[in-house]
């Protein structure tokens, strides 16, 4: 079964939001949770987490940046083309319940599985403070959807483009400083901005959620790619998150062994590239 591309849209710098048509994985679909796409039937599957979903459209939304071979192919794809594979919803839905204030953090292209949670967090009852960042602010994303998901918004730039000049981990110190009673942290980003985030947020009284992005292969558990330490223990992102605990996370580890394949995926790229400026693909 191919699953058609309903819409494409570039909304930031080689960011990328496509809406597929896919009715099972939509009518299942939960907030923090991810499907696995393949292009082609020789393709190489890739974890994208669900950035939003509409049940009775039996649309799924999937946002991503141009990093490696395969996202590249896929920015090339138009709507009305086709994806091989598109499996889900996979890993566990996010522990969204009535707990009081929630902050949620978003960074970069991690604005995108934040959406979906701002939105759950609110209808569950929450006052959810949120506050998204980027290097600068033409690679901001979904501005406005999460200004209408929160009960406030909050922006930080690296470069002070827009919203507050430094990181956004910065804001969220504020805000645990100010006295507002906060029941959780959930923070989605690079992995380093999830370690710092962490670092910061520790101290506090608070309960602090991060969603990880570790490698995958089949997203059930079997390969042992996703494997995480958390808390001294192997745990398996595709199961048994990919929402975890930020004090008990292994970030070091994490780190190291998403730069494991880093040569091989610059060789990768430049192969792929090398075959678009000779008209071969």
């Amino acid at each position: 079964m191919a699953y058609k591309i309903l819409k494409k849209e570039e909304i930031a710098p080689s960011v990328h939001r496509m809406v597929i048509d896919a009715p099972d994985v939509a009518k299942a679909a939960k907030a923090g949770q991810f499907i696995i796409l393949r292009i082609d039937e020789k393709g190489e599957r890739i974890p994208l987490t669900i950035a939003d979903f509409d049940k009775g459209e039996g649309t799924v939304t999937i946002i991503f940046q141009e990093m490696g071979k395969t996202t590249k192919q896929l920015a090339k794809f138009s709507a009305g083309e086709f994806l091989e594979d598109f499996v889900g919803p996979l890993g566990t839905p996010a522990d969204v319940r009535k707990l009081g204030t929630v902050i949620l953090v978003g960074g970069g292209v991690g604005v995108a599985p934040a959406y979906p949670q701002a939105k759950a967090y609110s209808k569950a009852g929450n006052k959810v403070i949120s506050i998204i960042g980027a290097r600068n602010k033409d690679l901001l994303i979904l501005e406005d959807e999460m200004k209408d998901a929160s009960s406030e918004l909050y922006i930080a730039t690296d470069d002070g483009s827009k919203g507050h000049h430094g990181f956004v981990t910065d804001i969220m110190k504020q805000i645990l400083d100010s006295g507002e009673e906060v029941a959780r942290v959930v923070i989605i980003g690079p992995p380093i901005m999830m370690k710092v985030g962490a670092g910061v947020a520790s101290p506090y009284d608070v309960e602090i959620l991060v969603s990880l992005n570790s490698i995958m292969v089949d997203g059930t558990g079997m390969c042992g790619g996703c494997r995480v330490t958390v808390d001294g223990k192997t745990r398996f992102t595709c199961v048994d998150g990919p929402e975890f605990d930020a004090r008990k996370v292994d970030f070091v580890e994490l780190m190291n062994r998403l730069a494991m394949y880093r040569g091989e995926e610059a060789k990768a790229v430049e192969k792929y590239e090398e075959k678009c400026r000779c008209g071969l693909h």
